[in-house]
């Protein structure tokens, strides 16, 4: 038996989930209730099940040391790539989407968990490596870690699962002592491939760039090296725009402007805007937002669904969402500064920031502020694959937060 004693087990981690699961099945119940589909109607029963499951996988994970992550880091890392590779060969598709195999009557997404598996062999690299921050070898093994399952992701295709990737990488980095200005440099050449559609905004960046390694003065062939890799990524541009498939085309130059088709690819965001600008302060009430019942706007059960909190809930309600979430963020970051040991210190800062990026994206894009990425919103969006996810990140940050002084 486990026992969460109050000096092991931080009960405020516990009940920030449970209220933003228990928020997320009452949203998911509004969304679909009105629906005439049976299956749709009861989707809320299913996302309940997922949520035992995760809190049962959130105790299971409580149970496991640190530092079986740590010695099977690269082992979980490989068998993530495996299945990555399996998911293109016999994965499910939907929505011309091959990410999902099929157990029984649930869905498993195993990009999910890749995001999990990079982030334990990412912190034991950061925390046991003696190479310079400076030398290739060490960036090339550092960003082919993370940019390995990235690809194979985006093969599904998946773009917003990927960049999820990204943001893993830039806040470990940072967190492990890496200076601003070379995490800056990392991920430079994506910066140059999108600087790319525009000619003068490229040349200012690639002027930017050539300061910065002037400041900064590492070896000439790092320098060198670096303005090579951006020349590449900003005349492959176009190449990478038409690789594109149409849908993720759609959504780059929508989101840029709703209003070229307000009908088709921009219907999603213009509509979640005004649901959520109806809600007004305290919202109009649960299971009364219009635009919800008449189902106006699509995903609202999962991409969408902050838009159905913002009109039945207000910005009241946004205010205390983001208000647990912050809450969340700042005890993830504080857990992962306590911690002595430098890997769990790693992974904590590499989990918190998967919970960070998917939130600000996810409220961002209902928002029109962020373009349509699909990534669900963590412990609220309907989704069993994601809610055992945030579930286990759960469990394993409560492991760090009660064992914080070993070494």
């Amino acid at each position: 038996m486990i026992k969460f004693r109050s000096k092991e087990f931080d009960l405020t981690l516990l009940i920030i989930a449970l209220i933003l699961s228990a928020m997320g099945i009452l949203l998911i119940y509004s969304a679909k209730h009105h629906s005439d589909n049976s299956v749709e109607k009861a989707i809320y029963i299913k996302q309940i099940i997922w949520v035992l499951v995760g809190i049962s996988a959130c105790v299971l994970t409580f149970s496991i040391p640190l530092r079986f992550y740590e010695v099977f880091a690269y082992v979980l890392y490989l068998l993530s790539l495996l299945a990555l590779v399996l998911i293109l060969i016999i994965g499910s598709s939907k929505m011309g989407a091959a990410r999902w195999i099929s157990l029984g009557g649930f869905n498993i997404q195993p990009s999910e968990f890749a995001k999990l598996a990079t982030i334990f062999p990412l912190a034991r690299y950061l925390a046991y490596s003696k190479r310079s921050i400076y030398s290739f070898r060490w960036l090339a093994s550092v960003v082919g870690m993370t940019l390995l399952p990235a690809l194979l992701i985006l093969r599904q295709p998946d773009l917003g699962t990927s960049l999820v990737f990204f943001a893993i990488l830039i806040s470990m980095l940072f967190w492990s002592g890496v200076p601003l200005f070379y995490v800056f440099l990392i991920i430079s050449p994506v910066i140059s491939l999108i600087c790319g559609f525009h000619e003068i905004a490229w040349a200012l960046f690639f002027l930017i760039l050539i300061m910065l390694l002037y400041r900064l003065r590492p070896a000439f062939l790092f320098s060198v090296g670096f303005l090579l890799l951006n020349l590449a990524f900003g005349t492959v541009t176009l190449v990478v725009w038409n690789k594109l498939h149409d849908y993720q085309r759609q959504r780059i130059i929508v989101f840029l402007d709703p209003g070229k088709d307000p009908q088709g690819a921009g219907y999603q965001i213009i509509q979640s805007k005004v649901a959520i600008g109806s809600g007004g302060l305290v919202g109009k009430g649960y299971l009364e937002g219009s635009q919800t019942k008449l189902a106006f706007l699509p995903h609202q059960h999962t991409d969408f669904v902050f838009s159905v909190l913002g009109e039945e809930f207000g910005l009241l309600g946004g205010i205390i969402l983001l208000g647990l979430f912050t809450f969340l963020i700042i005890k993830g970051i504080l857990i992962a500064q306590k911690t002595r040991n430098t890997f769990a210190s790693n992974v904590a800062i590499g989990l918190i920031s998967i919970i960070g990026f998917q939130m600000l994206v996810n409220i961002g894009m209902t928002l029109g502020v962020m373009p349509v990425t699909g990534l669900p919103l963590p412990f609220v969006s309907y989704g069993g694959s994601s809610m055992l996810l945030f579930w286990v990140i759960l469990g394993i940050l409560l492991t760090i937060n009660s064992r914080w002084y070993e070494y």
